[in-house]
């Protein structure tokens, strides 16, 4: 395990120089396993060029040259000891004609608030250094159980940016600072900033991250990737460090919708402890299958301009000329005013945060039991936990009084009507359309440690978030340097048809550009706070 306590000089790093330097002297073999998809490496391994082995040791290679030196982007916590073992049974499978599917064989990287046999889950806290829990989460197991090497565990907002809204997206006490490929001075967003962060620079085709309102979507945006936030119940939370069991979710983050797709396919399913999954079986199928560059046409799709800086405004309405060339029926629709959304929605997750992180505590050998402790633990480390911001929205949630409190059930029923029946469902609805577009959110911010996240701008992750409705982001390319998305969003268990439409969008626009490791750009845009 690597700790950010060693680097707390988290914006400085080596001269722009070095850096150039250290992307072009990569290792020939290293620097030309980039930007490789999932069905490029199936393919390498099926002609003999290279075997699942010398696949994962060329992404611990770039991970040790990119993430741990260079650019030092601090995206992967832990390298999973035995993914050379996992991969060379992979290489024995197909040398036997046994392959498990399209990820046998392949690395994948997991967010370090999912649990992992191999590594300890610490959701970036030092509370948690030690969680060793010896199991898989349910979701994990399944990716196992298809052949996927599990390569390592990523960086992320601590706690998935719950314990703080001063907080510095992307940062951890354990991993420190997640730095954006595409400028390192810039936020790579959060909470899933490592998975993010590390796929944009090829440490490995695709990643898992979690997002309770925007942490799946923000930081796919934020790195020029294709994010999935699916409709909630597909993907099980068990053995997940939870924020709340009413908006939590796996989900996955790559370079393409396609890879997107594959590993979606991989991780949904019925979890027998975790009562949302109860239907899941039945949306089980293979999300990659027949994505077609043909699906926008004829399509009707509802979008809205929500207040944003003219260059995004420019390329979103570009983006919306290359929806129609693409053959969609575009319908503007309006964003409905939802008083009291916000409130509602955090009165739910604080009092959600206090029970359902005691309830996963429980059933690991931590030393912290229950969020007390863990605002106790911090205290007594102030130094090395809260170096620059506090933990006021741990205090707050402590407060809480229990889901069985009526101003909870009163919220939760007012967040679920207004972002569902009155939000989402209402627009699709007044435009007769099958979904919506919109701008994810802006463009990466600085990150600044002594003033935290500086957000402006626009946000796409509310009402899918508290809703429980699919959200998937597609790159819409640079804006003044910078990666910005387009969301695709509709209603619930709608997640294959925002696959087929984000895959033809993305197929006629090709407007994903790789990262060039830049330490800055002159442009500072933001977006609101997710989880």
């Amino acid at each position: 395990m690597r700790t950010g306590l060693l680097a707390l000089a988290l914006i400085a790093g080596a001269p722009a120089a070095a850096q150039d330097i250290v992307i072009r002297e990569l290792p020939s073999t290293v620097a030309a396993f980039q930007e490789k998809s999932i069905d490029a490496q199936q393919a390498m391994m099926a002609s003999g060029q290279l075997s699942s082995a010398q696949i994962t040791e060329l992404y611990i290679e770039r991970i040790k040259i990119l993430d741990q030196a260079g650019p030092n982007l601090r995206s992967v916590i832990a390298i999973s000891p035995n993914a050379i073992e996992q991969a060379r049974a992979s290489d024995a499978r197909r040398k036997a004609g046994k392959l498990k599917g399209p990820l046998d064989g392949i690395p994948v990287l997991i967010k370090d608030n999912i649990d992992t046999r191999e590594l300890p889950t610490t959701a970036g806290s030092l509370a948690l250094a030690d969680n060793w829990t010896r199991r898989d989460a349910p979701m994990v197991a399944l990716l196992r159980a298809q052949g996927a090497v599990i390569l390592g565990k990523t960086n992320l907002s601590e706690w998935a940016n719950i314990r703080s809204n001063n907080s510095m997206s992307g940062w951890s006490a354990v991993g420190g600072l997640v730095r954006n490929p595409y400028a390192l001075d810039r936020s790579a967003c959060g909470s899933s900033s490592g998975s993010g962060a590390a796929v944009a620079a090829s440490l490995a085709a695709v990643a898992v991250g979690t997002e309770t309102d925007g942490s799946v979507v923000c930081p796919a945006a934020m790195n020029g990737l294709v994010g999935l936030k699916p409709t909630l119940g597909l993907v099980s939370r068990t053995h997940v460090v939870p924020i709340s069991h009413s908006q939590d979710t796996p989900g996955p983050m790559a370079r393409s919708v396609k890879d997107a797709a594959i590993l979606f396919s991989a991780i949904v399913g019925s979890d027998p402890r975790d009562a949302a999954t109860a239907e899941a079986d039945r949306y089980r199928k293979d999300f990659a299958a027949g994505l077609s560059a043909d699906a926008l046409k004829g399509m009707r799709v509802g979008y809205w301009k929500p207040e944003m800086d003219g260059d995004l405004a420019a390329r979103f309405d570009r983006a919306l000329d290359e929806l129609r060339a693409a053959g969609a029926v575009l319908v503007e629709v309006k964003m409905p005013e939802l008083k009291g959304l916000g409130d509602a929605e955090g009165e739910v997750l604080y009092t959600e945060l206090k029970d359902d992180l005691a309830a996963y505590l429980a059933t690991t050998s931590a030393k912290v039991r229950t969020l007390a402790d863990v605002i106790a633990f911090n205290e007594a480390n102030k130094a090395a936990e809260m170096p620059f911001f506090g933990q006021e929205s741990f205090l707050k949630a402590e407060k809480t009084r229990g889901t069985g409190d009526p101003e909870y059930l009163g919220a939760r029923a007012k967040s679920l009507r207004l972002a569902g029946v009155e939000g989402i469902d209402a627009m699709l609805k007044a435009g007769n359309v099958q979904l919506l577009v919109t701008p994810t959110y802006g463009t990466p911010w600085l990150s600044d440690p002594a003033h935290g996240d500086q957000f402006t701008g626009p946000s796409a992750s509310q009402l899918p978030a508290v809703s429980g409705y699919p959200h998937l982001t597609v790159p819409m390319g640079l804006v003044d340097g910078l990666p910005a998305g387009l969301s695709f969003i509709g209603t619930a268990y709608s997640d294959g048809l925002l696959l087929h439409a984000g895959y033809a969008y993305e197929q006629a626009t090709k407007a994903r550009v790789a990262p060039r490791y830049l330490p800055t750009v002159a442009v500072d845009l933001g977006s609101q706070r997710p989880r």
